[in-house]
């Protein structure tokens, strides 16, 4: 009866069926794992320290910018160069956008730094002055911008003056000089978060990409049900398909059916 299991057009299905059912758990099991990644990543996290606590270190020392590095003090001494805004961004609730000036250090290249946060539009407020002369900084380390990060516009057309996305990539073609590949933003000293002398609002800290239970995290658990429900799916049709068969070519045997070669 299951003799058809043997024929040509049968060998390509259960080929098929052989291949695509350990493929099925393969990626379900991947996908798994990186859920349990972003489990453990998430737990580590929440063990270590807040990193807007521990000590201050020199910029260098905390390059790059990874899941333990994001949001720790960095210091740098520099003198204060291009200013550029950064709108559309969100803070309590209000419209407003960034401060951010860039730092020349000793050896030239520039550090990103969010002074703050203004509400309304760029054109619309008074920026206070960047303090002149030598300055020594201490702001919580970020990480490059990309394009899935909130608030960033990556449509262009903006005027002069003003910045998308906080970025080394972004900001290559409009100063003359090196960026470094991560920005700090600084804190109001002294205020516990509060609006600073100068009228800007102090812009918290972003936690790390990847270091949180985000909802990437669970996309990652719902493909894995995804890969092993298309898995039994697969097996359930190749049985099916196995049932059909047989049962017609035992109406054929019973001469119930016409043969249909």
């Amino acid at each position: 009866m299951y003799r058809f299991l043997l024929t040509p057009r049968w060998w390509g299905i259960n080929l098929f069926v052989v291949l695509a059912i350990p493929f099925c758990v393969f990626m379900g099991t991947w996908q798994l794992g990186r859920f349990e990644d972003r489990v453990q990543t998430h737990e580590k996290a929440e063990e270590r320290p807040d990193p807007g606590t521990r000590s201050p270190e020199p910029l260098d020392e905390l390059l790059p910018v990874n899941t333990e590095t994001s949001g720790r003090p960095a210091v740098a001494t520099g003198t204060y160069a291009d200013q550029f805004l950064v709108p559309g961004r969100r803070l309590d609730d209000r419209n407003g956008f960034y401060v951010l000036n860039l730092l020349r250090t000793d050896g030239g290249k520039a550090l990103p730094v969010v002074r703050g946060w203004l509400a309304g539009t760029p054109g619309g407020a008074e920026v206070p002055a960047a303090p002149t002369g030598e300055v020594t900084v201490t702001g919580d380390l970020q990480a490059s911008e990309n394009s899935g990060t909130t608030g960033v516009d990556v449509s262009g057309g903006l005027p002069e003056g003003q910045l998308g996305m906080i970025s080394a990539a972004s900001l290559v073609n409009l100063v003359p000089y090196d960026v470094y590949d991560a920005w700090v933003t600084l804190p109001a000293p002294g205020t516990g978060g509060a609006t600073g002398a100068d009228g800007m609002k102090p812009v918290p800290a972003a936690a790390a990409q990847g270091s949180g239970l985000d909802l990437k995290a669970f996309q990652n658990l719902g493909y894995t049900g995804e890969w092993f429900v298309f898995g039994g799916f697969v097996l359930f049709m190749w049985f099916r398909l196995v049932r059909r068969e047989a049962e017609a070519a035992r109406d054929v045997r019973l001469g119930l059916a016409a043969d249909a070669d």
